[in-house]
């Protein structure tokens, strides 16, 4: 193999120690010398001074966990440094060692074997740090909205199946009085409000129950937990808005493409970054995020197609959007429901977020913003090699096709 690096290193990183391999390629001869360090900043910055002695130009090392954030912004100053996807330089199995991994690292390296991963500017590490939160906060809070319907349920109260949103403002002023005390259906029920007065009836019958002071106590502690997540989610909110202010032109961009919107595009760009030059690509960047096909056919035979593990956050985001897409007259839209039809829910949304995916990609790399009649075209030429191939069937089945000219 040809050798791309002559002096290079391979960092092994853990929580307490760091192993480098540092490796020489002189005169058709190859040295290796190990060494450890700790990872407290005095130890990082041995390990950077004796990089920097060495005259080592660039160093790579694994994704594992956090623990190898300090030591890429520490030497990303005075070096290259390479982040790798864990499964791409994993060593065959058997008489594993730190040494040894750190060796097998710098192998890889010195002969351009592994693959860098993305990493983003603090810029867009900080955001998306925030939007990530904000994914957290919002499943911590829904957690805690569904004890109170289980707390609910369990006391043979019914009124959230008469309001639409339990937490709105008539669900949420009766379940401050049932914490507060109050037991009486019929003054729970003149808090209603809006439309839920037109159902006043059925919601005293449904606020009858065997709500007791011990259910009080519990649904005390879950609407207060859900007013704390409910400010840190505005907290967060904040902070996002102040980072994005450099992001609005690229956030109006992603905005125009159907099924999203500000938030979707905000946590969008904290995943992939505003510029696409790092991926090269539209196809790139969806292998990348893991979602497009894969790829795997031996002896003529193709296997599974699984997309992969990637970015669970960016797919989540991509997939929601698909969903939101769907309900438009866009061609997003008829894609899925198209899709839909063949494949099922599960796999065409896999399918769109692809395409809006790519979609994006190409929106910031043009700077322009989504024209529907750009993809119409497609579809209808997929619509046409859809209807041959029903015509195609129903002829095979030994019936005429006569499609008549609508006006």
């Amino acid at each position: 193999m040809e050798l791309l690096h002559p002096v290079c290193c391979g960092l092994d990183v853990h929580q307490q120690t760091v192993v480098a391999c540092l490796r020489r390629a002189e005169a058709g001869a190859v040295t290796q010398e190990v060494r450890s360090f700790g990872t407290t900043m005095a130890d990082l910055r041995k390990l950077a001074g004796w990089l920097q002695q060495a005259a080592c130009p660039i160093a790579a090392m694994e994704s594992t966990g956090v623990y190898w954030k300090p030591v890429y912004h520490l030497l990303a100053p005075t070096l290259e440094v390479l982040v790798a996807n864990p499964r791409d330089v994993k060593p065959r199995k058997g008489d594993k060692t730190d040494p040894k991994d750190a060796r097998w690292i710098s192998e890889l390296l010195a002969h351009g074997l592994i693959q860098p991963s993305f990493i983003p500017s603090p810029h867009l590490a900080a955001l998306r740090d925030l939007t990530r939160l904000r994914v957290s906060l919002v499943n911590s809070r829904t957690a805690a909205k569904n004890r109170v319907h289980k707390l609910l349920e369990d006391s043979n109260l019914k009124f959230g199946s008469v309001l639409s949103d339990l937490f709105g403002t008539t669900g949420r002023h009766i379940l401050d009085l049932l914490a507060a005390g109050e037991r009486q259906p019929q003054v729970l029920v003149q808090e209603a409000r809006g439309r839920a007065r037109k159902r006043m009836a059925e919601l005293e019958a449904a606020l009858e129950g065997c709500f007791t002071e011990h259910h009080a106590f519990l649904l005390k502690l879950h609407l207060t937990q859900i007013d704390l997540f409910n400010e840190q989610i505005q907290a967060v909110d904040r902070e996002i808005q102040v980072l994005c202010e450099a992001l609005q032109p690229e956030i109006e961009q992603l905005d125009s493409i159907p099924g999203i919107e500000t938030v979707a595009a905000q946590a969008i760009l904290a995943e992939i970054g505003p510029d696409m030059s790092v991926f090269g690509s539209d196809k790139r960047l969806a292998k990348w995020a893991k979602l497009c096909p894969g790829n795997n056919e031996s002896a003529g035979k193709r296997r599974s197609g699984a997309t992969g593990k990637g970015s669970r956050y960016l797919a989540r985001i991509l997939v929601q959007a698909a969903w939101a897409a769907r309900k438009t007259d866009s061609f997003l839209g008829k894609t899925f429901r198209r899709l839909e039809y063949r494949l099922g829910g599960k796999k065409a949304a896999v399918a769109v977020a692809h395409k809006i995916l790519r979609i994006i990609y190409h929106l910031l790399v043009e700077g322009t913003f989504y024209d529907e009649q750009r993809y119409a075209q497609d579809y209808e030429r997929a619509e046409q090699k859809h209807l041959r191939r029903a015509m195609q069937l129903v002829t095979q089945a030994g019936y005429q096709v006569v499609l008549p000219q609508t006006a």
